[in-house]
């Protein structure tokens, strides 16, 4: 059991490391030497985990789509409607690109050719399946307009965080994605929900929900 113990540990701590090369340098320009030195692992460990490095970003990207879940699969609690848990998702969301080497990863990781495939499979599927069910909701019990469309909701919703999210990036600034998420969802909502909706919302603002607690 030590010895698994071990192993398991060996194998975090070179996603880990490859997680790290590969959010600073992107796949093709990142190198297996830089990830073994960040790792601290032999080289025979790393070759007994991953035969190669595009095995190793799909480790990544498996370890980015369990943390997305683990996000996405907590309960939503008691009172709190449709687009105020999806406000929380978002905010766990922008925590975990400012947090978690793995999901900042991941989003370099998906703008590669090699990996176009997990955009729709991977990670980022998990997120746009649960912003399109509490969208479909908020449809549905009049958070948003009757004339709206939960997909499209969905789809500018997506689009929109993941431009925040690349511009960040590409202008290197000290940004604060929590606020830029929260602006896009805010502008999106004041087109398309409900007056009853937002009368509300504009007197309470958003509710404090919990934080999420997820692993990093």
């Amino acid at each position: 059991m030590a010895q698994q113990e071990r192993a398991r540990r060996t194998r975090a701590a070179i996603v880990e490391a490859a997680a790290y090369e590969f959010s600073k340098r992107g796949y093709t320009a990142a190198s297996v030497n830089t990830i073994l030195e960040g790792s601290r692992a032999t080289k025979g460990a790393m070759y007994f985990h991953f035969s190669s490095k595009e095995e190793l970003a799909r480790a990544v990207l498996q370890t980015a789509m369990e943390k997305y879940v683990a996000i996405m699969d907590v309960e939503r609690p008691d009172g709190v409607d449709a687009l105020e848990w999806l406000h929380n998702l978002i905010f766990q969301l922008a925590r975990s690109f400012d947090e978690n080497v793995v999901v900042r990863a991941e989003f370099r990781l998906v703008v590669e050719p090699e990996f176009h495939a997990s955009i729709r499979e991977g990670a980022g599927a998990v997120w746009g399946r649960t912003a399109h069910k509490l969208a479909a909701e908020a449809h549905e019990t009049g958070l948003l307009r009757p004339d709206i469309d939960p997909r499209m909701f969905t789809r500018v919703l997506v689009t929109s965080l993941a431009g925040q999210r690349y511009m960040a990036d590409l202008t290197a600034e000290d940004t604060d994605l929590v606020v830029l998420f929260e602006e896009s969802l805010e502008v999106l909502l004041m087109a398309m929900a409900s007056r009853e909706w937002l009368d509300k919302w504009r007197v309470n603002g958003w509710p404090r929900v919990d934080a999420v607690s997820v692993e990093t």
